[in-house]
């Protein structure tokens, strides 16, 4: 098994903090999410957070400029059905308080497009439930289109995957709920505190296996989290994958995210994506849309006819 030289790194760094910072997704689901004022006046102000990216996405082992969106809002969402309630007032018990990420990413390869798109929805008050409710991902270029839900179901997720690709096709089936790559971006939103350190299991994140085509499953990874001046470090290496992901947020809430870095070998090079953050703004976006507030992508730093 060959591991590059940046993954090499990140293990070294995580082995070093294993004994010193441990912490299971088991032992962090005990810690109550952030309930202060604080919290309250920015995540129930009627508004979402933007945040744009610049990215710099390595497909095809070739590194193409594109961009990525990271949007952060509240919602009531139904237990049962998985979806927004239209009235929560009338839920009878229905309803759960979620934190939405809707993860964005667009570049060009060549002379076609990619668009791809990832919805995660985990609960807030983790005493009504702790583990991520579900997770959605399409992607779309001029080849064709995919589609994967995660939908949890006792302890069990439900997969529903959709593919053009023959030997992807069509199929449901079950695996077992461990921790999603996919919720890391929300437990860094709600309470770092939350976020596993150490030897555990998870399962890849939506994007990286459908780019890989690879089979939703889970795997060990060895995770680590430094402070350093202001920013946070959330270093993940997954062992099957030889796969690096660090995340760098603000240490002070709100803990933006401010740039995040991926890298793993493919056929013998190391392929790299790099995101770093560009603009940010708390907006009710779903009452802007008519072309009088074409002038806010400007203030997002983003094209007012491109994605």
């Amino acid at each position: 098994m060959k591991i590059s030289f940046s993954g090499l790194l990140v293990v070294f760094s995580i082995l070093g903090l294993l004994s010193c910072n441990h912490k299971s997704p088991i032992e962090a689901s005990s810690i109550p999410a952030h309930e202060s004022n604080l919290f309250k006046e920015y995540w129930y102000g009627g508004k979402a957070e933007l945040n744009t990216y610049e990215l710099e996405q390595s497909r095809y082992g070739e590194t193409r400029e594109g961009s990525a969106v990271l949007i952060f809002v509240t919602e009531d969402f139904s237990k049962t059905k998985q979806v927004k309630l239209d009235n929560p007032e009338k839920s009878n018990g229905d309803n759960v308080k979620v934190l939405k990420m809707n993860f964005t990413k667009n570049f060009v390869t060549g002379i076609y497009p990619y668009s791809m798109m990832l919805s995660c929805f985990t609960p807030i008050y983790q005493k009504q439930a702790f583990q991520t409710i579900k997770v959605s991902m399409t992607a779309q270029e001029w080849c064709g289109q995919v589609f994967t839900q995660l939908n949890l179901k006792g302890s069990n997720y439900s997969v529903q995957s959709n593919s053009y690709f023959e030997k992807e096709g069509d199929r449901l089936e079950k695996i077992k709920s461990y921790y999603l790559e996919d919720e890391i971006w929300n437990r860094i939103r709600l309470n770092p505190e939350t976020l596993p350190t150490g030897e555990i299991q998870i399962i890849p994140g939506l994007f990286f296996s459908r780019l890989l085509h690879q089979n939703i499953r889970n795997q060990k990874a060895l995770i680590s989290k430094q402070e350093k001046n202001h920013e946070t470090i959330y270093s993940i290496y997954f062992l099957a994958d030889q796969r690096s992901l660090v995340i760098t947020f603000q240490k002070a809430f709100p803990h933006k995210i401010l740039k995040w870095e991926e890298s793993f070998m493919e056929r013998g090079i190391t392929i790299t994506t790099k995101a770093y953050l560009n603009k940010s703004i708390t907006l009710d976006y779903w009452n802007k849309n008519k072309n009088e507030f074409l002038y806010l992508r400007d203030s997002l730093g983003l094209s007012r006819t491109n994605f």
